[in-house]
């Protein structure tokens, strides 16, 4: 299915590259969806079959990469902000609602893994949202820190903040981490060979840098980054949570603690397999899930 290249605007003269799929049938106006990637992730790798399935089932979807990645500007490169992202979000959210086949009245966000957390904040604090999906989010940025890094590295770990904080004020750029390794010993925001194995199901043009570095305080940021404490707050807007058994990135049981807490209207659904699983093995459950929230809460005006 083919899909049109444009640029969101957002803060600070930056442009934000995206993907907008529509109908193949229909004059709209449309409902829309918004879309984005995870911590270090872009939209090349997996979340086209899902902006498909989902423009298959009558939606315009945005899906863009966040500042830093793929072709959005921004710098300095694989910078990740939480906050900032949300904040270019919201824009994109008017970008989408601004489009003439679009009803800005019935507006989905769709967030994965770090933009999971993403869709949970937004969803809770702009009411231009009427139904949200979280597939396998970060709950507790805290909680996930204090599982990856053993307890005799992380106040190693507090020490090169510490030292990239002096170095910044001293006029040096941020320090930069690889964003996956297997090696425990080597400083990486993950140690995860399920990153590691997923790379063989996704492949980049060309034109797209590979995200293998990313900056040092993007992992400070992550640790303090807490979606759950919006989880309660998105009621009233339908909250649908897609979660994997056996997710050790994202962890499963914060994702069904945060399900519990969350308020109706809500849906869990749960698939086999691990974080990156979701995109490739368990695609057909997740996208058909995410894909009947959305119309089953957006196919009317609201």
């Amino acid at each position: 299915m083919s899909h049109q290249d444009v640029f969101v605007p957002v803060e600070g003269d930056i442009q934000l590259h995206a993907w907008v799929f529509r109908p193949p049938t229909g004059s709209g106006p449309f409902p829309g969806i918004t879309m984005a990637h995870g911590f270090g992730g872009v939209k090349y790798r997996g979340l086209e079959g899902y902006a498909e399935r989902f423009s298959q089932a009558g939606f315009v979807v945005l899906v863009h990469d966040h500042r830093g990645f793929g072709l959005s500007g921004g710098e300095p490169r694989g910078d990740i902000d939480p906050w900032q992202q949300i904040a270019d979000w919201r824009r994109a959210i008017s970008f989408l609602e601004a489009l003439d086949d679009v009803d800005a009245r019935r507006i989905g966000v769709w967030g994965s893994s770090y933009a999971g957390g993403h869709s949970i904040v937004l969803a809770a604090t702009d009411r231009r949202i009427k139904a949200a999906v979280a597939q396998v989010p970060t709950i507790s940025g805290y909680e996930q820190g204090l599982r990856r890094i053993p307890a005799d590295r992380k106040r190693a770990q507090e020490e090169l903040f510490d030292d990239d904080e002096r170095a910044q004020l001293a006029g040096k750029q941020p320090a930069y981490q690889l964003l996956n390794s297997l090696d425990p010993e080597v400083q990486a925001a993950y140690h995860s060979r399920a990153m590691a194995e997923s790379d063989a199901y996704f492949s980049l043009p060309p034109s797209v840098e590979e995200p293998k570095h990313i900056t040092l305080r993007s992992t400070r940021k992550a640790q303090m980054y807490e979606p759950d404490a919006w989880v309660t707050r998105v009621s009233p807007t339908p909250l649908l949570m897609v979660v994997g058994r056996t997710d050790t990135v994202t962890p499963t049981d914060l994702a069904l603690a945060a399900y519990e807490r969350a308020l109706e209207p809500k849906r869990l659904r749960m698939f086999h397999g691990d974080h990156f699983d979701s995109y490739v093995a368990a695609f057909k459950p997740t996208s058909e899930a995410a894909a009947e929230w959305f119309c089953e809460h957006l196919a009317e005006p609201g």
